[in-house]
């Protein structure tokens, strides 16, 4: 088979569609014929060397895929060859077949295309493990949301609504507002211009945000703790503004709050099996019946997925880009297309395909 390949770190130019070997489904994995994967933040700083795959993982970048299953391995049950199914993964997406935990699948939502389920497990398996499961967000509840307009963050406007929360989101400029304004989100603040704690407490009557869910870390630690609520939960899943920051104690303690910080990668099985298994319990029927749409920005080949990631290091993009493994390119643009017109018409005109 042919994957992503970094032979050396550095930029987009990096990555290398190279010919390696096929995988093998180990005890309680099955093969997946990749149809596509999505691009995330966590492949970027692979690509750079600052964030390598766990020991015993596929050394490929790509943490979610969508495709067909062609081989069962020992002592796997409830699926079987053919299935269409979306994974999360440790690694390996950006190749065209990949070895998968069962614990870590999930089937095609009804209404969805195989093409645009590629765009679901991370955004979603981050978001209701880190919010929910974690931060227990609660109907009535305030959740800011850094990043409004990224994958998680378009992924994160849409489930809070769907319980009954209020929504809050940073992001850079009009565009991205509106956007986010799209999804739901009800407090609309433009980092670039505003101070995000200030124009949270005027929209809130000083009370603040619920829960946090936040990718910049160390830049954004102390205001984010200004920014919560009495009993605030911050969520922070990147590391975007730095590893190191300061915090003043009495502030936390003073607001009874709560700081959790998480990956997803690096998680245990069982626990990742426990998160894919509340996602497919509570957000696929959501997703069946069109209250939760996936935001494509872009799609484009596998082979080029240097093209990806200058999209996602450029900063402009809104929601997920896609990478379509060669068999689907294709057909993968004119299936989107045909996706968002009939299932989310409000991205359409924004894309090009």
């Amino acid at each position: 088979m042919h994957a992503i390949t970094i032979p050396e770190p550095g930029g987009p130019e990096a990555l290398v569609w190279a010919e390696v070997p096929d995988p093998v489904p180990a005890e309680g994995e099955v093969l997946v014929e990749v149809v596509a994967s999505a691009v995330n933040r966590a492949d970027l700083l692979q690509r750079q060397g600052f964030y390598n795959p766990p020991p015993g993982s596929s050394p490929y970048p790509g943490l979610e895929c969508s495709g067909r299953i062609t081989a069962l391995g020992p002592g796997v049950s409830g699926w079987s060859v053919g299935d269409e199914v979306c994974a999360l993964l440790v690694g390996g997406g950006y190749a065209e077949k990949v070895a998968v935990p069962v614990g870590q699948l999930l089937p095609v939502p009804e209404g969805v295309d195989l093409v645009t389920a590629a765009a679901l497990p991370e955004a979603i398996c981050t978001v209701w493990s880190n919010v929910f499961m974690i931060a227990h967000l609660r109907p009535g509840e305030t959740l800011l949301v850094h990043g409004g307009a990224s994958g998680i963050g378009t992924t994160a406007i849409q489930l809070a609504k769907a319980v009954g929360a209020k929504v809050a989101v940073t992001a850079g400029g009009p565009e991205k507002l509106a956007r986010c304004a799209e999804l739901g989100a009800d407090i609309l603040i433009d980092y670039r211009e505003q101070d995000f704690v200030e124009e949270l407490h005027k929209a809130t009557d000083g009370a603040g945000a619920d829960v946090i869910l936040d990718i910049v870390g160390a830049k954004y630690l102390e205001r984010n703790v200004n920014a919560l609520a009495v009993n605030g939960r911050l969520a922070i899943i990147g590391l975007q503004g730095g590893v190191k920051g300061e915090l003043n104690l009495a502030a936390l303690l003073g607001k009874r709050a709560a700081i959790t910080a998480t990956t997803l990668r690096s998680r245990p099985l069982h626990e990742k099996a426990a998160i894919v298994a509340a996602v497919r319990e509570h957000v696929w029927p959501l997703i069946s019946e069109g209250t939760i749409r996936p935001v494509i920005h872009t799609t484009v080949p596998m082979e080029d997925a240097a093209e990806g990631h200058r999209a996602l290091d450029s900063g402009s993009h809104v929601g997920k880009v896609l990478l379509l493994a060669p068999q689907t390119a294709a057909t993968g643009r004119h299936i989107i297309r045909n996706f968002l017109v009939n299932f989310g018409a409000v991205y359409v005109a924004r894309h090009q395909f």
